[in-house]
């Protein structure tokens, strides 16, 4: 009995906080008339009380149809959003894993004082990091384009601290009796350690998607050219005649997230396991 009440509250609690998500999807789907109706009261500023109703009188999907098929500059940002997360991913995957396979495995001076540098990194927010990162990629002439945003990404210290976890995990007695069948780093590495870390991997890439697929501080910061910016900095003027249009366009925008999301959870769950582990 206790457990059914206890989940009925978890249930209520979830409901409330997707409600607005819910609310950004219906109302995606109301027609313009419906829409000026309803938020004419907040964008018209009359002081009047919102009437909104959470099913859509008149479902339609003209909205995203003239957002997909009509306004080319929601594909221009929608792509540049998909190269910036791609490249930085790709970026992780080649510095990341070999760094965190490096941490776990082998033993060098310095190496615990190294990786306290890793995690007070990974702890510093954008804001202390900004400047600096600013005067490098100004320096060497990247401001303004998409690698000003990819590349201090691609040499982020969290996806490393996230398979350091992972490769940990896998016992010492396996590594151990792969060199002693006469089988070098190179080979281990790849038929052992990658193999096994997946989960670390796939949890630090499903998490450094959803992160960066929603990026907002470091395009603003180091993107002046508005062509440039991703999708998540893209939001049409709010006003009656664009609300749908601004509606449907959060809505593609939560749809990969989402995707990555219930593709990856299982992983993320062995990440944030892995990762609340102790040496």
């Amino acid at each position: 009995m206790r457990m059914k009440i206890f989940r009925m509250i978890l249930f209520a609690v979830g409901f409330v906080f997707c409600l607005p998500v819910l609310a950004v999807i219906l109302g995606s789907l109301k027609s313009s008339r419906e829409l000026m109706t309803t938020l004419s009261a907040v964008i018209g500023g009359s002081g009047e009380k919102i009437h909104w109703h959470l099913l859509p009188l008149y479902p339609t999907l003209k909205h995203f149809i003239k957002l997909l098929f009509y306004t080319p500059e929601f594909l221009s940002v929608f792509w540049n959003s998909m190269k910036i997360v791609v490249c930085i991913l790709f970026g992780q995957l080649f510095v990341a894993i070999p760094a965190a396979w490096g941490f776990a495995k082998f033993s060098f001076r310095g190496k615990n004082a190294l990786f306290l540098v890793y995690v007070i990194l990974m702890l510093m927010p954008f804001g202390v990091m900004m400047l600096p990162s600013y005067l490098v990629l100004n320096q060497i002439h990247l401001m303004n384009t998409h690698w000003a945003v990819i590349l201090p990404a691609a040499f982020s210290t969290f996806p490393v601290f996230i398979m350091y976890r992972g490769f940990c995990a896998i016992p010492k007695d396996l590594y151990e009796a792969a060199k002693i069948d006469g089988a070098g780093e190179w080979q281990i590495f790849f038929t052992i350690g990658i193999p096994l870390g997946s989960p670390g991997i796939l949890s630090a890439l499903a998490l450094g998607f959803l992160e960066y697929w929603n990026m907002v501080e470091q395009p603003l910061a180091f993107l002046s050219d508005p062509s440039l910016w991703p999708l998540s900095l893209y939001l049409p003027e709010v006003n009656l005649v664009k609300a749908g249009m601004a509606l449907s366009a959060s809505v593609i925008t939560l749809l990969p997230a989402v995707f990555v999301f219930f593709m990856g959870q299982d992983y993320l769950e062995q990440g944030i396991v892995s990762s609340g582990m102790k040496e």
